[in-house]
């Protein structure tokens, strides 16, 4: 009897370092598959994040179908044991909501999160470009982060400090999913 993968959900504010758990737990659990939310195009979806958050952040606003597609193809493999999904909303979006068995948020202080965000995105950059970019944040980019810790984090089924090493989040989140898998009543169905 085959039993369907579990789906895990990690969600951070960028910069919070969900890319970089979902490949490690990608490595270290054999059997298991990543999907990035930022590797698709959403087109029915907000175009301007800052304004979806503005105007009030409907997380029903955006329609993640190709992203439910490429999860029901990944059901259909039987060898599969975990789905990762580098995802940002956690249960908040009603059309994925359904798939997710578990969702972890990455609590990241919002000023290693920055640091962490000018380092990949302006490596060898302006200091112009990176001006820009504070300035764009302190003027709007802000409050979208501020939208995850008030919606996604308390959306969540654990929070993980964001300040501590890749390893020791990597060990917490496969501690938490050995757990589930002796308690399969726990999850979420």
């Amino acid at each position: 009897m085959s039993r369907k993968p579990m789906i895990i959900s990690i969600a951070a504010i960028s910069g919070g370092g969900k890319t970089t758990i979902t490949n490690e737990l990608q490595k270290r659990l054999d059997n298991s598959k990543a999907l990035y939310f930022d590797d698709y195009e959403f087109e029915e979806s907000p175009a301007d994040i800052c304004k979806w958050v503005e105007d009030g952040a409907d997380y029903n606003e955006w329609n993640l179908e190709p992203l439910v597609t490429d999860i029901q193809l990944v059901l259909d493999d039987n060898t599969m044991e975990y789905i990762f999904l580098d995802y940002p909303f956690a249960y908040l979006n009603s059309g994925l909501a359904e798939f997710i068995d578990f969702a972890i948020y990455i609590d990241t202080p919002l000023d290693i999160a920055m640091a962490r965000r000018i380092i990949r995105d302006f490596s060898g950059g302006s200091s112009e470009d990176i001006q820009r970019d504070l300035s764009y944040y302190l003027l709007r980019g802000r409050l979208a982060y501020l939208e995850m810790e008030k919606s996604v984090k308390p959306n969540s089924d654990i929070i993980l400090d964001g300040s501590l090493s890749t390893e020791i989040i990597v060990e917490q989140i496969i501690k938490e999913l050995r757990e589930k898998e002796k308690n399969p009543n726990s999850i979420k169905v």
